[in-house]
C-alpha cells in the first residue's frame, strides 16, 4: 500500500472500526437469541455524543484523552503504510499510557482503578505482541510491514503457536471477556475514560474503533502475501473474539496476568524456540 492510500485508509479507520463494531454487536446478539442493534447504531450514539456539552474536568485530562486518540491513529498509519512493526506497537503502547496518564490524574477513585487495571492489561498482551513481532522476523527476515505482508509463505504456517496465542490474547487488547477488566464493558460503571463526557469522549469512543482495525491488521500479517488467508484468520479472530466474549464470565486480574504470564508467553516462546532450532 503507498503513502497516499495508507493515508486515506488511516483516516477513514474510524468508519471502518465503526462498521466493524456495528456487526460485532449484532453477531453478538445472534450468539444470544437476540435481534441488536441497528448495523449504524454506533454511528448514532457517534453524532449523539457530539450534541452533548462537554465538562472539562481540567485541561490536561482532556488533552491525554485527545493523544490518546492520536496515538492509536498514528500506530494504525505505521501499520498501513508498510513502516517497521515495533514502532507500531511502541506507539500503540504509547497511546495506551496516555490513557491511563489521564485516567490517574482525576480524582475519582473509579478512573484510577480503571487506570490500574489498563496497567495490567498492558503488562498482560503488550511482551505477547512484541514476541509475536519478532516471530514474524524470524520467518520473514524483517520487521517491516510491507515485507512480512510480501512473504510468499504465510507466517502462520511456521508460526501457529504464535498465531493462537495472539488469538486468545485479543480479548485482552479490546477489553472483552474474560479479560474486560478495565472496562467492565457489561457494567454501567467504565474504566479509565469514565470521567470524560462529550467530545472529549468522543475521541476515547473513535480511539476504541480504530484499535479494531490495528488489532486486526495484525491478525491480517500472518496470512503474508496470500491476502484470501489473512483476510479468513482476520474472520475467524472476530467470530472467536466474539464467542469467548458471549460464553465467559470476567476473570480477576491475577487470573489474566497469570494466562498471558504463564501459559501464552511459554507458548510463544516453545514456537519460537522450535523455529529457531529447525533452521539451524
Amino acid at each position: 500500500m503507498n503513502l497516499a492510500a495508507a493515508l486515506i485508509v488511516t483516516l477513514l479507520a474510524p468508519v471502518i472500526g465503526g462498521f466493524i463494531y456495528g456487526v460485532e454487536r449484532i453477531v453478538r446478539a445472534r450468539m444470544q437469541a437476540r435481534v441488536g442493534p441497528p448495523l449504524l447504531q454506533p454511528f448514532y450514539d457517534f453524532f449523539k455524543l457530539m450534541e452533548k456539552r462537554p465538562v472539562i474536568i481540567h485541561s490536561f485530562h482532556a488533552f491525554m484523552g485527545v493523544m490518546y486518540l492520536i496515538g492509536t491513529w498514528f500506530a494504525l498509519f505505521v501499520l498501513l503504510s508498510g513502516g517497521d512493526l515495533l514502532i507500531a506497537i511502541f506507539f500503540h503502547l504509547l497511546s495506551l499510557a496516555f490513557l491511563v496518564v489521564g485516567g490517574f490524574s482525576v480524582r475519582s477513585p473509579y478512573s484510577v482503578i480503571g487506570a490500574m487495571r489498563e496497567l495490567l492489561h498492558m503488562v498482560a498482551y503488550e511482551p505477547l505482541y512484541v514476541l509475536a513481532a519478532a516471530g514474524l522476523y524470524l520467518v520473514t527476515g524483517t520487521f517491516k510491514v510491507s515485507g512480512i505482508l510480501a512473504a510468499q509463505t504465510p507466517p502462520v504456517v511456521s508460526l501457529p503457536l504464535v498465531f493462537l496465542a495472539l488469538l486468545l490474547s485479543l480479548p485482552t487488547l479490546l477489553k472483552k471477556s474474560p479479560f474486560d477488566l478495565a472496562e467492565a464493558h457489561q457494567e454501567i460503571i467504565g474504566g479509565p475514560e469514565i470521567e470524560y463526557s462529550g467530545r472529549f469522549y468522543e475521541a476515547i469512543y473513535t480511539a476504541k474503533w480504530i484499535e479494531y482495525v490495528y488489532s486486526f491488521f495484525f491478525v491480517f500479517l500472518f496470512g503474508g502475501s496470500n491476502y484470501l488467508l489473512g483476510a479468513f484468520l482476520v474472520v475467524l479472530a472476530f467470530f472467536l473474539v466474539n464467542l469467548i466474549d458471549n460464553v465467559t464470565a470476567r476473570v480477576n486480574f491475577r487470573q489474566m496476568v497469570g494466562f498471558h504470564w504463564y501459559i501464552l508467553i511459554p507458548v510463544v516462546i516453545v514456537n519460537l524456540l522450535l523455529l529457531a532450532l529447525w533452521r539451524s
